[in-house]
Parts: C-alpha cells; structure tokens; sequence
C-alpha cells in the first residue's frame, strides 16, 4: 500500500493503540484461528447431516434448515455487526461475539430437539457475526505498519477458505469415529481461548465511535441478505418457479433497494453512499463473491459425485480436498507477490489459473480416475483461488478511512458469506437441469448426473474468464503495494 495509502483495517490513528510490545505474530494467529473457526462451523456438519437426521427424526425439510441456520444469520449480520463493533470498541465486540459464538455452540452439541438446534445455530451465527467484522477491523491496531498489513490482509482470504476446508474434513472425520455432537467442541474450544487471550494479545483499537445505530438500515440490510440466502439455499431441492423461491428472492432484493434508498438519507448510515460505488472496490468484491461461490459449489458437487457416483466413504471423501490446502499456502505466499506486482495482476492471475482448473473439472466422467485432469483441477483451482483471495482482499479495503475499518470488514465478510450461497443455488441448477436433459434422451442416470456436473463447472470456467477481464480493467488504478516485513 506504501507509506501514504489509508487501508480501512487500520490508519495512521491506529498507530496511537497498537503497543510495540505486543507479540503481533500471536495476535495475527488468533486472529487466523477465530477467522477459520467461524467458516469451519458453517460446514463442519455437511457430512453429519445423515446422522443428525436420525438422531432427531428430521424431515428433509428440517434438515436443510438445520444446515442453513448458521449461514443465514451469519451473513444477515455481517453489517449490523461491523458496526456494533465501531461503537462499543473492537476488541470488547471481539470477545462479546466470541462468548456468545462458544454458548450457542455448547446448546448445539447438546440440543435434545429440532427447536434448540436451529435457535443455537441462529444464535452461533449472531455471535459469529460480530466477532468476524471485529477481528479484521483489528488487524490495522495490531499492524500499524502499512506494510505488514497488506500482507495480513492478503492471507485473510485463503485462512477464511480453510477454515471452510477444514469444516469438510472435520465433518468426514466425526461422521467416521465419533457422535456429531463432537463437532462443535471445536467452535466452544476456540472461543473459550479467544475471550481469555484477546485482552492478552489485542489492543483495544481505536475509540468507540460516538454515533447512533442506524436501526432501519440494520433491519433492512439483514432482511435483505437474509431472505436472498433462504431464497438461493431453497434451490437446491424446490424449482425456481416455486412460490419458496420466488417469494423470498424479490423480496430481499426489495429490501436491499429500500436500505439503499434510506442510507442516502440518515445521518449515520450502516453504509454509507458511495462506499461500493468505486469501480476497485466492486471489483474486487466480485472476484471474492465469485471464487467463494467456485469453491463451495465445486465441494459441494464432487461431495456427491464422490458418494453417489463413485461410492466413496466420507472419510475418503474429505481426504479427496487434501490439495485445497494450498489456497492458504498460496494466499500467505501471494502476500509478498501483491506487493510486487499489485493486486490488479494477482487477482487477474488468480481468476485465469481457477478458471483452468475448472475447466479440467468439465472433463468429468462417471469413472475418472482421482489421478489425471481431476487432480490437476485439485491443484490449479485452489492455486488460483488463493491469489485471488490474496489479490481482490488488499483491493476491497484498501482506501478506506480507519472510521470505517468495520465498515470495510463487515462488507468483505458479507460478499465471501455471500459467495457459497450463491454458487451452490448456480451451479447446481445448472446441474440439475443439463441432467434431466441428458435423462429425457435415455442416457444412463450417473452419466446423465455426472455430464450436468461437468457442465455446471465448464460454465463456472467461463464466469471466472469473464470476471478475470472485468478486474483487468476495473484495478488497472490499484497502485502496486511495497510490502516489507513477514506478518
């Protein structure tokens, strides 16, 4: 970023609260460990659903909300909680948001009933929703240096992505050798640590803001991105002529244009006019929103494929997303090259290296072998994935004022919540409806399933090729950033 640019996680204000005595490589990894933890508990029952169901006698129906609980009132309060955070003090939103994040997570593992289940995953999603927007707009009070900060916000991507990863193996793992109820001993684990460590490790940030809580935009932005989820989620087993979907979509959609509409008129608003306005800026939130969406819809879909079509156990199914690994490995790495070569060429990069490796997923068969265009995808893909995390992530914040360092977190936070929604509903429509095509003509139904897979990922190749040239063009602005010191 050099020496003169303002990163909304952190300004020249945050240098008066950073202390020179904190052990800032402890602090980034509790910040990485809180981060992953809360992705990590969005999909660390994919696997455990089968034994939830027979645990506590769900219907399908009940099922499928059990799994969206978590992620609608995660990403519904995204916004709502970055500015919680910016009022009450950042470090006390941290550790408020972790608190609640490790209660709800004990009254999950120990829910008798389909009722206390979904109120705790609702509640985990709160809590998981103040701390998330919390933690990044920290990371400018722990790195004060515009340099190291670059760097921990570059990584901040591909730990999200991990913790998303390692939610899938965990998942494979407890559905193998132990009840699901053990799942969310890791989320009460790290909160627990959390809350003793961050007055430890964290400064306390920059000064509560003195301002009123926009409560109409908070209730207008939550329902909106809310009912959009529940809307794009309910695709995945209703058409999307169904009244379950087409209530829900225009509906959240209607409220998201009226929260624009009042933003521009309140005198403190959750988001102020002009925020996403800056080409850079959408940009790169685009290119996060869409590489999220080809992560989760691809796990997603090779999830089925190798169950259903291959036979596969969970546990070797989970093994299979090994090579995702190395979107962390590649976003700490792609950290020093953003300064280098600026995050217009990494996240451009980025974009071209995922749609390659998705465009070897399209060359799926009913029986391809693990070892072969498979697994070149399993390693092109998540390298790509991983620049653009490193790329797009110091894009979307860089510029803003440290006022809205919440600001900048929370609608970061939302756009890679966003993401996994949006891709499951895409590519599995896609799927779903080239394979009945392929049914209607008598072709054997694992075939018929597995072409309307490597459709879906072919037309995820184009949209990563389309959305690598719109960032071409949209950062060519984007100065390249001198990064000095390791995080």
């Amino acid at each position: 970023m050099g020496s003169t640019r303002t990163s909304g996680l952190g300004g020249a204000d945050s240098r008066a609260v950073a202390s020179a005595t904190r052990p800032t490589g402890f602090a980034f990894g509790l910040f990485a460990t809180v981060q992953g933890t809360l992705i990590l508990t969005v999909g660390v029952i994919s696997v455990l659903l089968p034994a939830i169901q027979r645990d506590l006698g769900l219907s399908d129906g009940e099922l499928a909300l059990v799994n969206t609980a978590f992620g609608l009132s995660f990403s519904g309060l995204l916004l709502l909680g970055a500015r919680v955070a910016d009022l009450v003090g950042r470090r006390r939103a941290l550790r408020v948001g972790m608190a609640a994040f490790g209660l709800a997570s004990i009254a999950a593992g120990l829910a008798p009933t389909l009722g206390v289940l979904l109120a705790a995953r609702f509640a985990e999603g709160a809590g998981a929703a103040l701390a998330a927007s919390a933690a990044m707009a920290l990371l400018g009070a722990v790195f004060p240096d515009p340099d190291r900060r670059a760097r921990a916000i570059a990584i901040w991507g591909g730990v999200s992505s991990a913790g998303a990863l390692g939610g899938v193996l965990l998942s494979g793992v407890f559905a193998s050798w132990a009840s699901w109820r053990w799942a969310f001993a890791i989320p009460v684990t790290v909160a627990v640590v959390a809350v003793v460590a961050a007055p430890r490790l964290l400064p306390t940030g920059p000064a509560p803001l003195r301002a009123r809580l926009d409560v109409p935009g908070a209730l207008l932005a939550t329902g909106g991105v809310s009912a959009l989820s529940y809307g794009l989620v309910t695709t995945l087993d209703r058409p999307w002529a169904s009244a379950m979907v087409l209530v829900p979509l225009p509906g959240g959609a209607g409220l998201l244009a009226v929260f624009l509409a009042v933003e521009s008129r309140v005198r403190a608003p959750l988001l102020p006019p002009g925020f996403l306005s800056a080409p850079r800026r959408a940009a790169a939130l685009l290119a996060l929103l869409v590489t999220v969406a080809g992560i989760a819809g691809s796990g997603f879909i090779f999830a089925l494929y190798f169950q259903q079509i291959r036979g596969w156990s969970a546990l070797q199914t989970s093994a299979a997303f090994l090579p995702y690994l190395l979107i962390l490995a590649t976003s700490v790495v792609a950290g020093r090259l953003v300064g280098r070569a600026g995050p217009r060429a990494i996240t451009t990069a980025g974009l071209v290296v995922a749609a390659a490796g998705l465009l070897l997923f399209g060359q799926l068969g009913v029986a391809s072998p693990y070892v072969g265009a498979l697994l070149g995808g399993m390693l092109l893909f998540p390298l790509g994935a991983g620049l653009t995390f490193a790329g797009a992530t110091v894009a979307a914040v860089d510029g803003a004022p440290e006022e809205q360092a919440g600001l900048a977190a929370g609608v970061l936070n939302t756009a890679m919540e966003l993401g996994p929604t949006v891709g499951l509903a895409l590519l599995v429509s896609a799927a779903g409806a080239y394979a009945a095509g392929l049914a209607t003509d008598g072709i054997d139904p694992a075939v018929a399933t597995t072409g309307g897979y490597a459709f879906a990922f072919t037309a995820a190749a184009v949209v990563f090729a389309l959305t690598a040239a719109m960032a071409a063009v949209a950062l060519r602005t984007t100065r390249p950033i001198q990064t000095g010191e390791s995080t």
